[in-house]
């Protein structure tokens, strides 16, 4: 009883502080789950189909690996380090209980290794019912891939643009299928210069990765267009602001005073989606029975959203490709 007493008259004495605390903490929680965003409620099984997942080693990647794994899926991780490749490929059997998970090599910023990692599939593989597009590079300093090409526009893009057309067949094969390619809501911001394609004028770290952003939802669209009737469905998709490794190169890349501009965003970092919270939507959009006969469209928290206007330019989309096709060698 004299606990209770002690309680009781501090929380008399403090009334209006632990008022604002709990109102505090009531608005906290509220803005964290606001931020978790949506998640995928689908219970569809994949037992019997293949998946294949770029950059499933870690992040969202290995998220998405884990519960399509738990579907009953064979899941492909396909990855640049091998060691961490195997290593991720390892947990991802012990938390879904399928050891029908596979890692293949996969760097895409080697037109030759995307190229390898396609036949290779295509000739061990008897089926691909879902491809995902999932891995990239954010804000990283001026570099090239091995061809020569921007490293963003050239991983984020053109190496799934190669990887998608080469496993075409395949996909048509195991219809209906699907491609998902994880873009950004950075595409908003995004502008594709078609006269400096590898910002060779002009290289800003930020423009770079909005660019290749865009350039994933244009593709999406313009692909879902030349499958209609094959049965392979198209999706693109904004995945949220999650705890991740992908802006590992950003301080290598912003100059200072960008950093300390953007440093106070830091206090958001709590509540910020996880790993687990940043797959759902690319979850939702490779196994949501709902999602069947739709395609070409652009998803935000397992919902359907509107991209921006010039990412919805089909004559930017088809030039896209085109000049895409050229680059990898597809023209």
């Amino acid at each position: 009883m004299e606990v209770y007493h002690q309680v009781k008259e501090f929380a008399e004495e403090h009334a209006t502080g632990l008022a604002v605390v709990i109102i505090a903490g009531t608005g906290l929680i509220a803005i964290r789950r606001w931020m978790a965003g949506g998640e995928c409620r689908s219970e569809a099984r994949l037992d019997g189909k293949t998946v294949l997942i770029t950059g499933a080693n870690t992040g969202i990647g290995k998220e998405t690996a884990v519960d399509l794994a738990s579907r009953g899926a064979r899941v492909i991780l396909a990855c640049r380090d091998m060691g961490r490749a195997n290593r991720a490929a390892d947990e991802i059997r012990k938390r879904s209980g399928n050891g029908n998970v596979v890692v293949k090599q996969l760097d895409l910023a080697s037109l030759q290794s995307v190229r390898a990692l396609a036949a290779d599939v295509k000739a061990t593989e008897e089926r691909l019912d879902i491809l995902i597009n999932n891995a990239g590079m954010m804000i990283c300093p001026k570099w090239k891939t091995e061809d020569g090409f921007e490293m963003q526009f050239g991983v984020n893009h053109l190496g799934h643009f190669l990887l998608t057309n080469s496993l075409l067949d395949l996909l048509k094969k195991s219809a209906p299928s699907r491609v998902v390619t994880v873009a950004s809501l950075a595409h908003k911001q995004g502008e594709i210069d078609f006269d400096d394609i590898n910002l060779e004028r002009c290289y800003d770290p930020v423009k770079s990765y909005r660019r290749s952003k865009l350039a994933n939802v244009l593709f999406s669209r313009e692909l879902a267009k030349r499958l209609e009737g094959t049965g392979v469905t198209v999706y693109s998709l904004h995945p949220g602001v999650i705890r991740t490794e992908l802006g590992r190169h950003v301080t290598q890349s912003l100059p200072l005073w960008e950093l300390i501009m953007y440093s106070p965003l830091m206090l958001l970092w709590p509540f910020i989606k996880s790993p687990w919270e940043g797959a759902q939507t690319t979850i939702y959009c490779a196994v949501d029975e709902s999602l069947q006969n739709t395609t070409g469209l652009y998803y935000s928290d397992c919902a359907p959203k509107q991209a921006a206007p010039q990412a919805c330019d089909d004559a930017a989309a088809k030039k896209l490709w085109d000049i895409s096709a050229s680059m990898v060698g597809l023209a």
